[in-house]
C-alpha cells in the first residue's frame, strides 16, 4: 500500500505544477482577449476564471436592470406620497446541455441580473459564472452557464412586487418607451395595465393618468414596436397608441375571429399577431385540444395584418413571462426545438406541443391552412415561477389527435 501511494504522490505533483496560473496572465493579453469577447456571456465566462480576472472585466452593462422610481398607482385616482419601482428585465431562454440526439432536454426561461440577495456568497471559479435558479418547493440552486447554452429573448419592463399573473391584485402589465426626440434628455412614457384600465404616466410631470379613450373590454395585452404602444383587448380590439399625444388608431384584422390574441415583437424587425380560436363555435363541447392559430405580420406600411404561413426559424414563445421569439438556428438540430413553430406556456395542465402549421389530423372536416398542435415533441411544463422550466419529451406513440 505505502508503495504504490509513494509511485502516485510524484505523478499528482507534477499534473498540479503543470496547471497554468491565469492570474499571472500580462495585462497585454488580457486586453487582446477583452478585444475578442463576442458577447455579454463571453465576458461572463471570463469573469469566472479567476479573481484578476474578474476585477479586470467589469460585469457587462448590457444585463445591468435599468430601474425608475415612479409615483405609486394602487390607490388611483387618490395621489399616493409613495413609489414603486419599475425595472427592465433581460430574457433568457436557457438550454442544460445533454448528450447528442438526447431527450429529454431541460429548458429554462427567466430573467437575469446581478445576485444581490442577502445570503448572497463570494464562490470559487467556475461556479463564479453560474445563475441562482428559484423553483417554487425547493431551494435556491446554482446553475453553471458554462454547461448551459444561453438565447437572449430581449427584455421586458415589471412594477416590481407586483405579479401579472396574481388573479388576487389588478395589475395585468406594463410598457415602456423612451422619447427620443430632439432635445428629449431621456425623457420616457409608461402604460400601465391595471384595474381593467390603461394609465400613462409621462417623465415630465411624474403622475398617473387613466386613458379616457380605448376599448369598452379590458386589455389583455400589451407590448411596444418601433416607438409605439400597441394593445390587445378581450373583445378582440386592437389599438396603436402614440406615445406622445396618446391618440389610439384601430389595427383590427381584415376578418376578425373570436380568439385570444397575442402580440409578439421578433426584436425590432417584425410583429405578430397570434389568434388562437375554437373552429367550431357552434359545438356542443368544447374541445381545448382542437383550437388552432391564426398568425399575421404586422404591414405597417399597407397599415394591416397580413396572414403568414411561415415564420422562417422563429420560435414564438406565449404565455408566462409575457410573449417572447428567438431564433432556431442559435439552437442545435437535436435538441428538440424547431423553428416555425409557436409554443404556448400557459395552456391547462403542465403539458403542451408546439403549434405547427398544416398539420395532417386524418379528419377530412380538418382546415389544413391554420397552425395546429404537433405531437412530433410532448413539453412538460415542470414550473412557471419565477422561472419557465421545461422539459421535452418525445412523444408517446399512445397519444393522439
Amino acid at each position: 500500500m505505502s508503495s504504490s501511494a509513494n509511485m502516485e504522490k510524484p505523478a499528482r505533483i507534477k499534473i498540479s505544477s503543470m496547471m497554468p496560473d491565469w492570474s499571472q496572465l500580462p495585462d497585454e493579453l488580457l486586453h487582446l482577449i477583452s478585444k475578442n469577447l463576442d458577447n455579454c456571456f463571453d465576458v461572463l465566462h471570463a469573469r469566472s476564471v479567476c479573481r484578476s480576472w474578474r476585477s479586470t472585466f467589469p460585469f457587462p452593462c448590457c444585463l445591468l436592470r435599468p430601474s425608475y422610481s415612479l409615483p405609486a398607482f394602487a390607490d388611483f385616482p387618490f395621489v399616493s406620497e409613495d413609489f414603486c419601482t419599475l425595472e427592465k428585465i433581460h430574457l433568457l431562454l436557457y438550454r442544460v446541455r445533454t448528450p447528442a440526439a438526447a431527450l429529454p432536454s431541460a429548458y429554462f426561461l427567466g430573467g437575469i441580473g446581478r445576485d444581490e440577495s442577502e445570503d448572497h456568497m463570494e464562490l470559487p471559479s467556475p461556479l463564479q459564472c453560474s445563475v441562482r435558479v428559484k423553483i417554487r418547493g425547493s431551494d435556491p440552486t446554482l446553475m453553471n452557464i458554462l454547461d448551459c447554452q444561453i438565447v437572449p429573448l430581449g427584455y421586458q419592463y415589471r412594477m416590481m412586487g407586483w405579479d401579472p399573473e396574481d388573479w388576487e391584485t389588478d395589475y395585468r402589465g406594463v410598457a415602456f418607451l423612451p422619447l427620443h426626440k430632439e432635445g428629449g434628455g431621456g425623457e420616457f412614457v409608461v402604460l400601465l395595465n391595471y384595474t381593467k384600465n390603461l394609465y400613462v404616466l409621462r417623465s415630465t410631470e411624474m403622475r398617473w393618468m387613466k386613458l379616457k379613450v380605448t376599448s369598452d373590454a379590458s386589455c389583455s395585452d400589451l407590448v411596444t414596436f418601433r416607438g409605439r404602444f400597441y394593445a390587445a383587448f378581450l373583445n378582440g380590439d386592437i389599438f396603436i397608441f402614440d406615445p406622445y399625444t396618446m391618440q389610439r388608431t384601430p389595427m383590427m384584422p381584415s376578418e376578425p375571429l373570436r380568439s385570444s390574441n397575442y402580440l409578439i415583437a421578433s426584436d425590432n424587425d417584425e410583429l405578430f399577431l397570434v389568434e388562437k380560436f375554437n373552429p367550431f363555435p357552434n359545438c356542443g363541447r368544447i374541445d381545448l385540444k382542437r383550437f388552432i392559430c391564426r398568425v399575421s405580420r404586422l404591414d405597417e406600411e399597407a397599415g394591416k395584418w397580413v396572414v403568414v404561413s411561415d415564420l422562417g426559424d422563429r420560435v414564438l414563445f406565449i404565455g408566462h413571462f409575457g410573449n417572447v421569439c428567438c431564433s432556431a438556428k442559435e439552437l442545435p438540430d437535436d435538441c428538440g426545438v424547431s423553428g416555425n413553430s409557436i409554443l404556448f406556456t400557459n395552456e391547462p395542465g403542465n403539458v403542451t406541443f408546439a403549434y405547427k402549421y398544416g398539420i395532417q389530423t386524418g379528419r377530412v372536416e380538418d382546415d389544413l391552412n391554420c397552425w395546429r398542435k404537433s405531437r412530433e415533441i410532448r413539453v412538460r411544463i415542470l414550473n412557471t415561477f419565477p422561472v419557465v422550466a421545461l422539459r421535452l419529451e418525445c412523444q408517446a406513440e399512445s397519444l393522439s389527435f
